[in-house]
């Protein structure tokens, strides 16, 4: 299995599939599997990219 998450690089846009409401949000960094993504209406989320697999909507 490919670990999408592990792809994802400062800039890309995504969406967290258990908040849509958070809105689209830019990737800030990806370190060793915790995601930072900057959301319109959630800030700053530090995502643990092992439990949670985020939709990337554009790169």
């Amino acid at each position: 299995m490919i670990d999408l998450n592990a792809m994802l690089a400062p800039g890309n846009i995504v969406r967290h599939p258990d908040h849509p409401e958070w809105g689209e949000g830019q990737v800030q960094s990806n370190i060793r599997g915790k995601i930072t993504v900057n959301f319109p209406e959630a800030g700053k989320q530090v995502i643990d990219g092992s439990r949670i697999f985020l939709v990337l909507v554009s790169f």
